[in-house]
């Protein structure tokens, strides 16, 4: 089990200091980095208070003109959003994706996960959130309208990447991928740009379209974030027949369209007539006559062939803002930053051409000494000669780093890993929801590789209550409280969990395969094959494969009345590390508890101590004193309440412990006293 760990320094200059942690602020000075919160979004960035808060604005005001768009008083967000906007290209470029083994030349890109997602701007550039624009109404599709065809898709995140927004107004329905064809260069010379890509203006004023049928059946997987060109026919086509949709108010006939084609499996050419009333030669015309009613598409078009010619020209409509700068609190506070470095470091692990010098800087985060926070040891406080020569105790490592690659250990099956830097984490900060849902996840996967039974079944569920507290939205909270009550709480609570999780994020096949489970696990035969029946050609190849494993075995579990899990081995409990953060996690919400309301403002560095426990004093109870002792020193620690204190290998505090080997974690008071923080028998 990881522990908190501290580094007694002789006084040093500052300047040797500043040479032993070069990457790391001194404690006097301050953090160019802010965490910045609106309603909807965190936005970390070193652009200073203005511009971050204009970041956040520019956000709330494109999730509103997207709500607006999809006809929908409110959005989900079910996996927590995080905007990390840098000031300047050396520090964006260093993050950013590569292609062809340089850096993406677009000031801005969205990289998605299955925990969170993060958007990354590039300030130093005007407008850098357009950038994402794209990404962002995939973002907003995905979680708040259900699984439909790609054309509709991308041709709303078309539609939508075009928007342009201040303080008074926004601008929408402009060709998103209009381009000048002239570039100026850094001596302001105009350069004609040979053969560029065709915008989707031009591309729709040839005399060939794609055939209305061929479109709207037209296969084109939208779950991913890595598309191809949007110079084709098929993204113009689907554009231009979202711009009309939306329109002419058309929305809902096609919600009437999605379900006659998706649910009820309609061919395209019987559905228009029965959803818009028109045949589909009359929908067709339709929109070409709509195409050829917009002119500024065509004056913008004319225009960017021009030297000096605008660079943001008219868009086709134009609305007061949905959000203007009075009408959103947006709050800030400083951050430290050696956080903001471990964020940045996180984000690298999550681009695969990045992930090495990610690892490498996280690494050295978790296990640098942060100046940032110098104190002087309690131990040689005798006089105030003693002061000049007192070590300094700094504290060790970085929360945000430590659960960074507990993630990156459990993305790659590494379960001993993660609990290593999860106890590391811990020891940090308790407080952290993050933490709690790694190790709910944590305890999921380990099961599943296992094939066995989920440990720590009822700390599991109080984790994900507690991290369901702090995001009320978080879609796979609800995907894990499911499965977790599929074992140990029943099946009608497990199904009002899973069903929590499809609305909030209803393309996630997963949780459709999950309800399956949980209805094979009800003896709900006919429900689950309906489910497994539509999952089995899913676009997600792994559920696609596991949906046909478990109808192969449907029959058996009707016929006999097995378990589909039944069937499959399960292994014996086998002892790990993970074993050792088998605790109530009722206990920590108390001891995190205990711990703001006895330390508020406790600024001493935690210390570790290993030795053999030689008695507990429990006369006071609920305050317990524990004696601990290794070679010549004794140490009496105390816990205010010893049913809240964090307890590590053993399930339950014990006030006739003796003679124990054990490792503990504690606040100094004096030389040989102190408040206890965790303890863990060995």
């Amino acid at each position: 089990m990881a522990r908190t760990r501290s580094i007694t320094l002789s006084v040093l200059p500052a300047m040797l200091l500043g040479a032993l942690f070069p990457t790391f602020a001194v404690a006097s000075e301050a953090s160019p980095w802010l965490e910045i919160h609106s309603a909807h979004f965190t936005v970390i960035t070193d652009a200073g208070d203005k511009k971050g808060k204009e970041v956040a604005l520019r956000f709330e005001q494109m999730r509103a003109v997207f709500a607006i768009l999809l006809m929908k008083d409110r959005l989900n967000e079910p996996v927590p959003l995080t905007i990390l906007a840098f000031k300047n290209d050396k520090n964006y470029y260093q993050t950013a994706p590569l292609r062809q083994g340089q850096p993406i030349s677009v000031p801005g890109f969205f990289l998605p996960g299955e925990d969170q997602n993060f958007i990354v701007l590039n300030l130093f550039e005007e407008e850098s959130w357009r950038a994402v624009s794209h990404d962002f109404a995939h973002l907003l599709l995905n979680y708040n309208y259900p699984p439909v065809e790609g054309w509709f898709d991308e041709g709303l995140a078309e539609y939508f990447s075009s928007i342009r927004v201040d303080n008074k107004q926004y601008e929408i329905g402009g060709d998103p991928e209009l381009n000048n064809v002239f570039s100026q260069d850094l001596l302001e010379n105009q350069n004609e740009i040979r053969n560029p890509p065709k915008s989707l203006t031009e591309l729709l004023g040839g005399q060939v379209w794609l055939s209305l049928p061929d479109l709207l059946t037209m296969k084109h997987d939208t779950s991913a974030y890595n598309e191809a060109t949007h110079h084709t026919l098929f993204y113009a086509q689907s554009w231009m027949t979202v711009h009309y949709l939306l329109h002419e108010k058309k929305l809902p006939e096609t919600g009437t369209y999605f379900e006659l084609v998706e649910n009820q499996h309609f061919p395209a050419e019987e559905a228009i007539p029965k959803a818009y009333g028109v045949t589909p030669a009359q929908f067709d015309q339709a929109v070409k006559d709509y195409f050829h009613s917009l002119k500024p598409l065509f004056t913008a078009l004319d225009a960017s062939k021009q030297p000096n010619a605008p660079t943001n020209p008219p868009q086709v409509y134009q609305s007061a803002a949905p959000v203007e700068p009075n009408d959103s609190a947006i709050t800030s506070k400083p951050m430290r930053e050696a956080d903001a470095r471990a964020l940045a470091a996180e984000l690298k692990i999550r681009i695969p051409e990045r992930r090495e010098a990610g690892l490498q800087e996280l690494q050295a985060l978790a296990t640098a000494p942060d100046p940032t926070i110098p104190t002087k040891s309690d131990e040689k406080k005798a006089s105030k000669n003693d002061e000049e020569t007192a070590p300094l105790v700094v504290a060790v490592g970085n929360e945000i780093a430590h659960r960074a690659l507990a993630w990156d250990h459990l993305q790659r099956g590494e379960f001993d890993g993660a609990v290593q830097e999860l106890g590391d984490a811990a020891a940090l900060n308790q407080r952290d929801m993050w933490i709690r849902y790694y190790l709910a996840v944590l305890k999921y996967r380990i099961a599943k590789a296992k094939h066995a039974d989920i440990q720590g079944l009822p700390n599991m569920m109080q984790d994900l209550r507690a991290v369901l507290e702090w995001y009320p939205e978080f879609a796979d909270a609800y995907d894990l409280m499911a499965m977790a009550r599929k074992v140990g709480g029943g099946p009608v609570a497990a199904m009002q969990a899973e069903r929590a999780a499809m609305q909030l994020s209803p393309r996630n096949q997963e949780y459709v395969y999950h309800l399956a489970e949980i209805y094979i696990e009800a003896k709900k035969w006919e429900a689950a094959r309906a489910l497994l029946d539509r999952l089995k050609t899913s676009s997600n190849a792994q559920v696609a494969a596991e949906a046909r494993e478990q109808l192969t075995r449907l029959a058996n579990e009707q016929k006999y009345g097995l378990s589909a899990a039944s069937t499959a081995p399960k292994l014996s409990p086998q002892s790990s590390p993970f074993d050792v953060l088998e605790q109530d996690a009722a206990k920590r919400a108390a001891a995190t508890q205990a711990s703001q309301s006895s330390s508020l403002g406790d600024k001493r560095p935690a210390r570790f101590f290993q030795g053999r426990l030689v008695g507990v004093d429990c006369s006071q109870s609920p305050v317990a004193v524990l004696t601990v002792a290794s070679g010549g020193t004794v140490l009496k620690l105390r816990t205010s309440d010893y049913k809240s204190l964090l307890l590590i290998g053993a399930d339950a505090f014990s006030c006739a412990w003796n003679d124990r080997s054990v490792s503990v974690n504690y606040k100094p008071g004096g030389v040989s006293d102190g408040d206890l923080v965790s303890v863990e028998l060995r």
